[in-house]
């Protein structure tokens, strides 16, 4: 039997698909009468599990599309799809629209029952009808081992919490995800161990908010001493911080970040606006002034530090002077990495009845301003890293050519750019080797093995 996993969706999905794979490839038939493998080709499989995502309206899209486009493989010439099964954000927030209107599904997993999986599939081999209602246990916070990497063996994502209790007016998350809950950190530990074990270098901590970790369980803020300690992990060498909400990044933490070697000096901070009246009517808990002091703090204390942070555009009431606000904003800040998405009006939510919702067309001539203003700032960073010597982290090699692609300390995996580097030595995906950058390409920096052996990271 052939499976294919496809994971639609945000990293912490793609924790969660790693997950399922690895259960499905620790398991083993009851009866010895079926074995597995996996696939990437839709043709080939007799099952395909889709994790799917609802965060926004396009992500929704993307998942229902995906669902259909894979369930009409049933029956058709040159295809041995037996059985789909779907899993994820959709599936929970959906789960009943989907048992009566998306008949090519076999079987529905929820969020916190997905170590169930292999225990659908078999049963779906053995000729069962299954009733997804079956299929809602709650996952033991507990790590098991059971984890396939599929980011390439040097990197991974490492998930510290799940669910959110902030319940900003346009996000779906809460309702989806639940209440925020940390995982314990000796099983955190556990997991940092694990994957180091298997070669991976660097750690990307995620959550719906990393930043609270552990107020559920430890009855205060303890993402520096999980850092802390994920330090001490051999063979880890970077650790890398998204999703850290301004309001919560405290002076431990800006310390931890300052004095361990192996956290790197970027984060992830969504800020979603400037303009304190649209702040508020997010629900966000901050304002202008306190973001851009605790930006300040972050550059005083850390002053090579790089911060990324998203923003929204044309959310309800939004007028021209907040968006003029939101574009001084940036300008003002300079920001090292920045997205910009216009409003994804979700059903709902708090948001979604607000007057003054703002015309699809005019979100996106916002966003796109935005994005104009920052890729001039960003170009101009990047080009103000000549000269520099940076360690960078070998992501592969360019056929033909002694050109390595890699990413710097500024870079995380599918966000960020990219570093390209000249030499003739032969180098592994993982390696970490110093860089001197020689010029810059738009967003990515260009750059040539240092010549100095001295500077060779071992």
């Amino acid at each position: 039997m052939k499976i294919m996993f496809v994971s639609l969706g945000c990293d912490k999905n793609l924790v969660d698909t790693e997950k399922m794979i690895g259960q499905v490839a620790a398991c083993h038939d009851r009866d010895g009468q079926y074995s597995f493998s996996f696939t990437d080709d839709e043709y080939e499989a007799d099952v395909i599990v889709i994790n799917t995502c609802c965060f926004i309206g396009d992500a929704k899209e993307e998942s229902i599309n995906t669902i259909i486009e894979y369930g009409a493989l049933k029956g058709q010439e040159g295809a041995s799809l037996k059985y789909l099964i779907c899993a994820g954000c959709l599936v929970k927030r959906y789960r009943s629209e989907m048992l009566k209107e998306l008949p090519e599904v076999d079987g529905l997993i929820d969020l916190k029952s997905l170590r169930l999986l292999p225990d659908m599939i078999f049963a779906l081999m053995n000729g069962q009808k299954v009733n997804s209602d079956d299929y809602l246990t709650r996952d033991p916070l507990t790590y098991d081992g059971k984890r396939n990497l599929t980011t390439g063996g040097y990197y991974a994502y490492l998930k510290i919490a799940d669910g959110c209790d902030k319940r900003c007016t346009y996000c779906v998350i809460p309702y989806v995800r639940g209440s925020y809950v940390s995982v314990p950190m000796e099983e955190v530990i556990k997991e940092a161990e694990d994957l180091a074990a298997r070669g991976v270098a660097e750690l990307i901590l995620v959550a719906q908010e990393t930043t609270c970790y552990g107020k559920d369980l430890y009855g205060g803020k303890k993402l520096s001493e999980l850092l802390h300690e994920l330090c001490k992990v051999e063979g880890i060498r970077w650790i890398r911080l998204l999703y850290c909400y301004p309001e919560e990044i405290t002076e431990d933490l800006i310390r931890c970040i300052k004095e361990e070697p192996k956290v790197l000096h970027y984060l992830d901070m969504p800020i979603q606006h400037s303009s304190d009246r649209i702040l508020r009517a997010m629900g966000r808990r901050t304002n202008r002034r306190e973001i851009t002091e605790r930006i300040q703090k972050l550059r005083e204390e850390i002053p090579d530090i790089a911060i990324r942070t998203t923003m929204i555009t044309g959310f309800p009431g939004e007028t021209e002077e907040d968006f003029e606000d939101l574009l001084d904003f940036i300008r003002t800040i300079r920001f090292d990495r920045l997205g910009v998405f216009p409003y994804s009006l979700e059903e709902n939510t708090a948001a979604a009845l607000m007057e003054g919702q703002v015309p699809q067309e005019v979100k996106e001539e916002r966003r796109d301003s935005a994005m104009q203003l920052q890729q001039e700032i960003a170009f101009s960073k990047a080009a103000s890293f000549k000269g520099r010597v940076l360690d960078v982290m070998v992501e592969g090699k360019i056929t033909d050519e002694d050109v390595y692609v890699g990413r710097s300390y500024l870079d995380a995996p599918g966000v960020d750019g990219f570093v390209f580097f000249s030499t003739e030595r032969n180098l592994m995906s993982g390696e970490i080797v110093k860089v001197l950058i020689t010029g810059s390409d738009e967003y990515d920096l260009i750059g040539e093995l240092s010549e100095n052996e001295l500077e060779f990271t071992e």
